[in-house]
């Protein structure tokens, strides 16, 4: 539904407010909508909504807060160090808001999970590798969450304030199937839907981890990251990336990159608002 290639998309979010997507393509530093097109001077991955007219987007220095209107931006707290950026995020059902760090070469253990809550940012998972399939069951008593080099999908519980509760258990093993987890959202029956990087598809679980069923994106084998949103947030918008694709694999599938929608997928739940 999107021609323009992102090299790696990323961060799909479906404003409630303004009924309009916005995702990342993160090693071009640029945040897209359907309407305009936003660069910066650092990586940039995952967003959640303030306002009507800001974001809180999630950077390779930490989080800042835009003004889609005058492009403005103000720092809200710094994150990570000169060796990572941020990858995949999303905000919680308590208003706060999750996103991950790691190496920009994707060294091992260099990253960290981190949660922004009302004034205070703090690391919640660290020595993770590849960040990933952060969100959060539909009552807000759960989270998940992936690194995606083990090919394991966590579970953790929460507390009423959205902060993690005990040690992250399995949910998920999809490293027996060679499966890499990557982002990853809950609709509004409890099902996950985790973009699998290298298959091509985004694949539906039922709450208990069961398999149910997977939509393609024919192409694009380097799926990455999705999100409800439409009328009735009933389509399923999936980001894809060329990064590591040689001229040859290019050719070969030539929709990399690009933005997928899945009409009638199942029905979201609204992104919540981010309070800070």
């Amino acid at each position: 539904v999107d021609a323009r290639p992102c090299e790696l998309g990323e961060g799909p979010l479906w404003h409630p407010l303004r009924h309009e997507l916005f995702w990342f393509d993160i090693l071009n530093r640029t945040l897209h909508s359907k309407a305009r097109s936003w660069t910066f001077p650092d990586y940039v991955s995952a967003a959640g909504w303030i306002s009507r007219d800001e974001l809180l987007i999630a950077s390779e220095t930490g989080l800042f807060r835009l003004n889609l209107t005058t492009g403005d931006r103000e720092t809200v707290a710094s994150a990570g160090t000169p060796e990572t950026r941020s990858n995949d995020g999303r905000a919680d059902r308590q208003g706060g808001f999750w996103f991950g760090t790691m190496g920009k070469k994707a060294e091992k253990g260099a990253g960290a999970i981190w949660r922004w809550h009302r004034g205070e940012l703090r690391p919640v998972f660290k020595g993770i590798s590849i960040p990933n399939s952060i969100c959060f069951t539909p009552d807000g008593k759960a989270a998940h969450f992936s690194d995606t080099v083990l090919g394991r999908v966590m579970k953790v519980a929460l507390d009423a304030q959205g902060w993690p509760v005990g040690e992250p258990e399995t949910w998920l093993d999809l490293a027996r199937a060679g499966l890499n987890p990557d982002g990853a959202v809950i609709d509004a029956e409890g099902r996950f839907w985790n973009a699998q990087w290298g298959a091509g598809r985004v694949a539906c679980y039922a709450p208990d981890g069961v398999f149910l069923s997977s939509l393609e994106t024919p192409g694009a084998p380097q799926s990455s990251c999705p999100a409800f949103g439409g009328p009735g947030l009933t389509t399923l918008f999936v980001t894809t990336a060329l990064e590591h694709m040689d001229a040859e694999a290019r050719a070969k599938h030539p929709a990399s990159g690009q933005l997928f929608a899945f009409p009638g997928a199942g029905k979201g739940l609204p992104e919540p608002q981010v309070i800070l």
